[in-house]
C-alpha cells in the first residue's frame, strides 16, 4: 500500500492516536514525496513555485516548506472579478490552485458569489467559502472524494477519545443549515453521524449566503477605516437588528427543545456566545446548572470578535454543562483533517497531516532536528494529505507551540500542540508571510498567459 493512503487509512484504527511515532514519520516523508510527485503535474501555482525554489524531490521535511502556500493565496483573485461579475476568470483563477479543470463550468447569468458557488457544486467542483475580517472571501476547492474523507475523519475525532458517533440522540448546532461555508459543511457532516432521524435542530433553514457575510465584514472594515458613509452605517444597522430578533427568537425556541431534550444524550455545537444566549434562555425556563445527561457532548469555540463577552464566560458555559463531555479540537477551513483535544489539553495530529510549525515569516521550519529544542512556538504549517482537489500545503495566521516530546502527558506518542493558540496579528491587519507575495505573483503570471 502507498505511503500515503496507509497513513489515511489509520484514521479508521481505535489506536489511531496511538501509533509508534517512528513508523507514523516515516511514512510521512514518502507519502509527503509521492503526492508532491503527482501534484507538480496538476497545479499550475505548485509547479511554478517548486521550480523557482529548486525543490525537486522531498528529502526531508525542509524540502516541503517552500511548497506550502499562505492562506491568503486563497482570496489572491482581484476583487474586480467579483465586483463586475467577472466569473469566467474567477474559474481562471480558480484553476491554478485545483487539481481538476474548472474553467468549462458554465457561468452563463450568474449573478453573485452564490450563484457561483452553486454552479461549481453541481459539476462536482464543491468549493467552500470562508470570509475573513479582510471582507474578501476565501476559496477552497475540494472534489466530492475530498467531501468523504472528510466525513470518515470526522467520524474518528468529535467523539475521541471516548466516544463515537452511532446517530442515536438529539443533535443541536446554532447556525444555519444551509450554506458554502466551511463551518456549515462540518456541522452537517456531524449531524448525519451522530443525530437520531428527526431530531436534527438548527438555528435556521435560511442558508448563509456568502454575498451578505462579504458585505458585511467589508463595511466592517470600512468602519475602522473611517471611509463607510453614515447611510451605510445606518442601513446596516437596521438590518442587523432585524436579524438579531429573528435569532433571538429561533434561540428561545431552540433552547425550549433543548431542555425538553435534557435527561438523554444530545450532542450540541455553537459558538461560547451562542452558548450564552442559550444558557441565559434555559435558566429562565428554570433550569439549573448541571442538569444534563452525562453522556451528552458539547463544542464550543469561536464567537467573540466583535462581541462584549463577561470574562469567566468559558467558566459559565462549562458550569451549566457541567457533568457533561466537551470535545473539542484545533483546525481551519483550509485543513480537512481536525487535531482532536486529549486528556491533558493537548490536540494531537492525526497521522496524515504532517506538522510544519515555522518561525514568524513562515520560511523556516521549527523542529528539534533543527536544533530548537523540545517545545518551539511558531507559525503552524502542515502538508494535510488527504486533500484530492488542491494542494494540501498550508501556512496559516496562527501561532502555535508545539511540544516534541515523545510522550504526551495523556500517556500517547508526540508531539502535540499546546492550548493556547493565538494569531499573529491584530484582527482587521494584514498578515506578513514572506512567501505570500511570491505565489500570488505566480497566479497572477499564469493567469495573464
Amino acid at each position: 500500500m502507498p505511503a500515503r493512503a496507509e497513513l489515511l487509512e489509520m484514521i479508521t484504527r481505535p489506536d489511531v492516536f496511538e501509533q509508534p511515532r517512528q513508523l507514523v514519520e516515516g511514512l510521512q516523508l514518502e507519502a509527503a514525496r509521492e503526492l508532491f510527485r503527482e501534484r507538480i503535474e496538476q497545479i499550475p501555482v505548485l509547479s511554478r513555485r517548486a521550480k523557482d525554489t529548486g525543490v525537486d524531490e522531498i528529502r526531508s521535511l525542509n524540502d516541503i516548506v517552500p511548497l506550502v502556500f499562505a492562506h491568503t493565496a486563497y482570496k489572491s483573485y482581484p476583487q474586480t472579478f467579483v465586483d463586475e461579475g467577472r466569473w469566467d476568470q474567477m474559474l481562471r483563477w480558480l484553476n491554478t490552485l485545483s487539481v481538476e479543470d474548472t474553467t468549462n463550468v458554465d457561468v452563463t447569468d450568474v449573478k453573485d458569489g452564490d450563484d457561483w458557488l452553486t454552479r461549481l457544486h453541481e459539476v462536482g467542483h464543491l468549493v467552500l467559502a470562508t470570509t475573513g475580517s479582510t471582507g474578501k472571501c476565501s476559496f477552497l476547492n475540494q472534489t466530492v472524494g475530498d467531501h468523504k474523507s472528510k466525513a470518515r475523519h470526522y467520524s474518528r475525532t468529535y467523539g475521541w477519545p471516548t466516544q463515537t458517533p452511532n446517530q442515536d440522540r438529539p443533535f443541536f448546532a446554532v447556525s444555519p443549515s444551509r450554506g458554502f461555508n466551511g463551518a456549515i459543511e462540518v456541522t452537517l457532516i456531524i449531524a448525519e453521524q451522530w443525530a437520531r432521524p428527526g431530531a436534527k435542530y438548527f438555528l435556521t433553514d435560511e442558508p448563509l449566503r456568502i454575498r451578505e457575510v462579504s458585505q458585511m465584514a467589508a463595511l466592517r472594515k470600512r468602519m475602522a477605516e473611517g471611509s463607510a458613509t453614515p447611510n451605510e452605517i445606518r442601513s446596516a444597522e437596521e438590518s442587523a437588528a432585524d436579524r438579531a430578533e429573528d435569532m433571538k427568537i429561533a434561540l428561545r425556541q431552540m433552547a425550549a427543545r433543548l431542555v425538553e431534550c435534557r435527561r438523554e444524550p444530545i450532542f450540541i455545537i455553537a459558538q461560547w456566545a451562542q452558548h450564552l444566549m442559550l444558557i441565559e434562555a434555559a435558566k429562565a425556563m428554570g433550569v439549573k446548572d448541571g442538569e444534563f445527561h452525562r453522556d451528552s457532548i458539547w463544542v464550543a469555540g469561536g464567537g467573540i470578535k466583535g462581541v462584549t463577552m463577561p470574562a469567566d464566560y468559558k467558566e459559565r458555559v462549562k458550569l451549566f454543562y457541567a457533568g457533561t463531555q466537551q470535545r473539542t479540537g484545533y483546525g481551519m477551513t483550509e485543513v480537512a483533517q481536525r487535531m482532536p483535544r486529549c486528556e491533558a489539553n493537548r490536540y494531537h495530529c492525526t497521522p496524515g497531516l504532517i506538522l510544519l510549525p515555522l518561525d514568524q515569516l513562515g520560511e523556516r521550519l521549527l523542529s528539534p532536528t533543527n536544533g530548537d529544542g523540545t517545545v518551539v512556538e511558531g507559525r503552524f504549517a502542515c502538508l494535510d494529505l488527504l486533500f484530492e482537489g488542491r494542494w494540501g500545503g498550508v501556512i496559516s495566521g496562527d501561532k502555535v507551540t508545539v511540544d516534541y516530546s515523545a510522550i504526551c502527558p495523556c500517556g500517547r506518542p508526540g508531539p502535540t500542540i499546546l492550548d493556547n493558540v493565538s494569531r499573529f496579528t491584530q484582527i482587521g491587519l494584514d498578515d506578513h508571510i514572506g512567501c505570500a507575495g511570491t505565489i500570488d505573483s505566480y497566479i497572477k503570471g499564469i493567469m495573464s498567459q
